[in-house]
C-alpha cells in the first residue's frame, strides 16, 4: 500500500468554488490539495454566460437564493461581494461589462477567469491533480484519510466542493451528497432548476410550430413571479422566464405567463375595430407580438383567428386581453439534469455553521458551492455563492 501524503486541506472539486477555496485557504498558509475526476478544471465556468462567464451579479442579496433556511446564505455573502470578486479580477487585468439587471460578464471571456483562478492557486502553491477518482473517505484520528485512483491522502480539513447534479455529461455526480449522508448530514430533495419546461400534446406541437419566437412576458409560479423573456422552443418554453420560474415550480403546478406589451390590448383592439375594422383579430394582434406569437394567442381563444375586427364583440376582446394577461397552462415536466444550470435542493444548511460551512457533526469538513441546499436566481447569483462560500470556509480557523 502506498504511503498517505499529508496535507492541510483537500478540496474535492475543481470547479468555480474547489479553485477559488484552494487560493483562498492557500493565503492563510495551509498546504492545499485539489482533486477532481475531471480532465479539465472549471468546465461549466467555460460554458456560462455563452462563454463569457456571468461571473457575478451586483444586485445580490440572500432573498434571491432559494433554501429552506432563507437565512443562511446572508453572512458568507455579506463578507465576500460582488466587488471582492471584481478586485481580484482587475488584479489581473481583467475587466466586464454590465448587462441585464446587474449581470456582470467577463470581457475577456470565460477562458480568462479559469485562468485566473489557476493562477492564484499556483501563487499559493495549491496542488491540483485532475483525471483523479475518489472512491472513499476516512475520518480517524483527527484527520481525513480520502482514497483516490492516485493514492491515499490525507488532510485535517476536507472541503467538498463537488456540485450536484446538473449537466451530467460534464461529470456531474452526487459524491458530495454520499459523503454528507456518510457523516450524518441531510439532504434536501434535490431538482433539476435554471431548467426549460416540456410540454406535449397539441399546445407542445403549437409551441414547437413557433419555435424560436421570445417576447417578454411576466411568468409566475406559486412563491415566484419574473419579468423575463420567454422563448418558444421544439420541446416547450425557455429564456430567462421560464428558466427562472422553473426553480420554484414542483411537478403538476401550473405555471401562468402574462404576456408584456406597452399598449393596453384591450384599449388597442377597440380603437382598432374603429379605425380598422376590416382587419383580422391575428393580424391586429401583430402590433403588439410577433407574428407568429399572434397567430398562436388568436387560435387559443374562443375565436376565429380570421375574424373580421368589426364582427368582434367588446366582451370577446375583454376575454382576449384576460387570457393574455393570465395564461395558464401545466408543463409536462422540465428538460432535467441535463440541460439544468443548476441542481436545487442539497445539504441541508441545519447541519451547517452558516459563518464557516463547517459540518456541525464533525470537525474540519466543509460543504461550499452547488452541494449546499442554497441555489441562486439566473444572472451570476451561483457563481457569487461559490465564491463566497469558498471564503467563509478558507477564513475559518
Amino acid at each position: 500500500m502506498q504511503p498517505s501524503q499529508t496535507y492541510d486541506t483537500i478540496v474535492v472539486g475543481a470547479g468555480a468554488a474547489g479553485l477559488a477555496h484552494a487560493a483562498m485557504s492557500g493565503r492563510n498558509g495551509r498546504r492545499v490539495l485539489v482533486l477532481d475526476h475531471a480532465k479539465r478544471p472549471a468546465e461549466k465556468v467555460r460554458i456560462s454566460g455563452g462563454g463569457r462567464c456571468n461571473f457575478t451579479n451586483l444586485e445580490t442579496r440572500a432573498d434571491r437564493f432559494l433554501s429552506q433556511n432563507p437565512h443562511f446564505a446572508k453572512s458568507a455573502l455579506a463578507r465576500y461581494t460582488p466587488w471582492d470578486f471584481i478586485s481580484l479580477m482587475a488584479a489581473h487585468g481583467l475587466t466586464y461589462t454590465e448587462k441585464h439587471k446587474g449581470q456582470l460578464f467577463c470581457d475577456q471571456k470565460s477562458g480568462a477567469i479559469i485562468h485566473m483562478l489557476l493562477d492564484e492557486a499556483a501563487s499559493v502553491h495549491a496542488e491540483i491533480r485532475l483525471s483523479t477518482e475518489v472512491s472513499a473517505v476516512h475520518h480517524r484520528g483527527g484527520h481525513y484519510e480520502v482514497e483516490t485512483s492516485g493514492g491515499p491522502v490525507q488532510a485535517t480539513r476536507l472541503v467538498m466542493a463537488t456540485g450536484g447534479l446538473s449537466i451530467p455529461k460534464m461529470g456531474a455526480s452526487g459524491l458530495a451528497y454520499d459523503i454528507a449522508r456518510q457523516f450524518g448530514h441531510d439532504i434536501v430533495e434535490t431538482r433539476a432548476g435554471l431548467v426549460p419546461f416540456t410540454f406535449s400534446g397539441e399546445l407542445g406541437e403549437k409551441f414547437a410550430a413557433i419555435s424560436g419566437v421570445a417576447t417578454p412576458v411576466r411568468a409566475s409560479v406559486s412563491g415566484a413571479s419574473f419579468d423575463e423573456d420567454l422563448l418558444f422552443t421544439h420541446r416547450g418554453l425557455s429564456g430567462p422566464a421560464a428558466l427562472q420560474t422553473s426553480s420554484y415550480w414542483q411537478p403538476g403546478q401550473a405555471l401562468t405567463l402574462s404576456l408584456l406589451t406597452e399598449s393596453d390590448l384591450t384599449e388597442t383592439l377597440r380603437t382598432a375595430k374603429q379605425t380598422r375594422p376590416k382587419q383580422t383579430l391575428a393580424k391586429a394582434l401583430e402590433d403588439l407580438f410577433p407574428a407568429r406569437l399572434a397567430a398562436l394567442v388568436a387560435g387559443l381563444v374562443p375565436v376565429s383567428a380570421d375574424m373580421r375586427l368589426a364582427d368582434l364583440s367588446h366582451a370577446a376582446i375583454d376575454d382576449l386581453a384576460a387570457f393574455t394577461r393570465a395564461w395558464t397552462l401545466t408543463p409536462m415536466g422540465t428538460e432535467g439534469y441535463r440541460t439544468a444550470e443548476v441542481t436545487v435542493g442539497g445539504i441541508s444548511t441545519d447541519g451547517l455553521d452558516q459563518r464557516t460551512m463547517e459540518s456541525r457533526h464533525v470537525r474540519g469538513l466543509y460543504f461550499i458551492g452547488e452541494c449546499v441546499d442554497v441555489t441562486g436566481w439566473l444572472g451570476g447569483y451561483n457563481f457569487q455563492w461559490a465564491w463566497a462560500s469558498a471564503h467563509a470556509a478558507a477564513q475559518a480557523e
